[in-house]
């Protein structure tokens, strides 16, 4: 028989999380999105690097452009390169979408818990 696993959220039946703890789990929740952020950073880095042969610095540039949604910022000029390029800016979006969510899942599920309980 499987074990039950601990609720990271309190259950319906269960009060509002005090303040200390909501703030605690919010800050466990944005070191966490910041860690992916840094790894997918990080990932577009060394890949520019070894895909189009950027500086460090226009490695940084370009990754965090792309991750952020504006674009790039140097030209991709191998197929190498624009492969890299496509593929990390598909992943790139999705990553931001799923940091967020990681980022806003305790204040949505506080506010949803609160409403319910004012019912």
């Amino acid at each position: 028989m499987p074990k039950h696993r601990p609720r990271r959220f309190e259950a319906v039946s269960q009060p509002l999380l005090p303040r200390a703890a909501f703030l605690k789990r919010l800050a466990r929740h944005g070191g966490l999105a910041g860690l992916f952020i840094a790894v997918s950073l990080l990932i577009g880095m060394v890949g520019y690097r070894a895909f189009a042969g950027l500086t460090w610095v226009d490695c940084f540039l370009n990754a965090s452009m792309i991750l952020t949604g504006m674009g790039p910022v140097s030209p991709m000029a191998t197929p190498a390169a624009k492969v890299f390029a496509g593929c990390y800016a598909l992943f790139s979006g999705l990553a931001f979408l799923s940091s967020a969510g990681i980022l806003f899942a305790p204040i949505v599920h506080r506010a949803m818990h609160r409403f319910h309980i004012g019912q």
